[in-house]
């Protein structure tokens, strides 16, 4: 069967009392693949990958709590904190029966993803990685600033939320450092920046920001979990990314040696340059696991 975007369904569900949307593809008997979106992206920024793969899997793209067209509670509402998030996503998979699954996860979806791993490793089929970091060698310099404000909340604030707030940091976090800023498409930042303008996101965004200093604190966690689950891992890393550097997608051979690595002349959202190579890649990576030629 030929499948095209027409063939991938949008859909919401009730996850503790929480409106969830996600974007599924896919035979519903099909290995299943659960992606997991980075900030300030959503589901959409998987859009161009279900149709490639949805001929030999069922793939699951939610939208987080606070994110695309997902419920939005405020903070005093709901914890922003990425275990609340897992939890909701834990929900999300529980309510659609996924029993076992591949991740695939990027940027945020690493911190998420990685605590469902370590929750429940029985379900974990195999993890796809992109630039998603669990060593502290992948915080590139970006991430001074962030410590600082992880360390001082009260006097740094101000000048996240800015940051938060502005078009241009927007627009970098796709473009970045590389040399073919040609084939991005405006429409990513321009959307996302409209969305980060909205009521209420500030707030929710920077309780997320504030939380993720226990993503790095939870590394070692994740180190041991790899080292002795040993999950088949694919890893595919835009190298012009200004956030994560290359040096973490290298480090997750330390702790599952038979990790597939492969650097992409791409940017921190590589499906956006590369999608065609990162659906091959995936292709070839999950259809191995049954020993199935790709």
């Amino acid at each position: 069967m030929n499948w095209t975007r027409a063939s991938v369904r949008y859909r919401t569900i009730d996850v503790d009392g929480l409106e969830i949307f996600y974007r599924e593809a896919g035979p519903r008997e099909a290995p299943a693949i659960l992606l997991l979106h980075g900030f300030p992206s959503s589901s959409r920024m998987y859009e161009t990958l279900l149709a490639p793969l949805a001929d030999r899997f069922r793939l699951i793209a939610p939208d987080y709590p606070g994110f695309g067209h997902s419920a939005a509670p405020a903070p005093d509402e709901f914890a922003y904190t990425f275990d609340s998030l897992a939890n909701v996503m834990t929900g999300l998979v529980d309510r659609l029966e996924l029993d076992r699954f591949a991740l695939f996860v990027q940027d945020y979806g690493g911190p998420v993803g990685f605590r469902i791993a370590q929750a429940q490793p029985h379900r974990i089929r195999a993890i796809v990685v992109q630039n998603a970091v669990a060593h502290e060698e992948g915080l590139g310099p970006l991430w001074e600033t962030r410590k600082a404000f992880w360390a001082d909340r009260h006097r740094h604030e101000a000048a996240l939320r800015t940051n938060l707030l502005s078009f241009e940091a927007t627009r970098l976090r796709h473009v970045g450092r590389t040399p073919h800023p040609e084939r991005y498409n405006p429409d990513a930042w321009h959307d996302e920046f409209a969305f980060l303008s909205s009521p209420g996101q500030i707030d929710i965004q920077t309780e997320l920001f504030y939380d993720y200093r226990t993503n790095v604190e939870r590394y070692p966690q994740w180190q041991h979990y790899l080292r002795e689950h040993r999950p088949p891992m694919l890893v595919v890393w835009g190298k012009h990314d200004p956030s994560f550097t290359v040096e973490g997608a290298h480090a997750y051979r330390r702790d599952v040696p038979g990790a597939q690595v492969h650097i992409l002349d791409a940017g921190h959202f590589a499906l956006d340059e590369a999608c065609d190579e990162i659906a091959e890649h995936t292709r070839r990576f999950l259809t191995s696991l049954d020993g199935m030629n790709a």
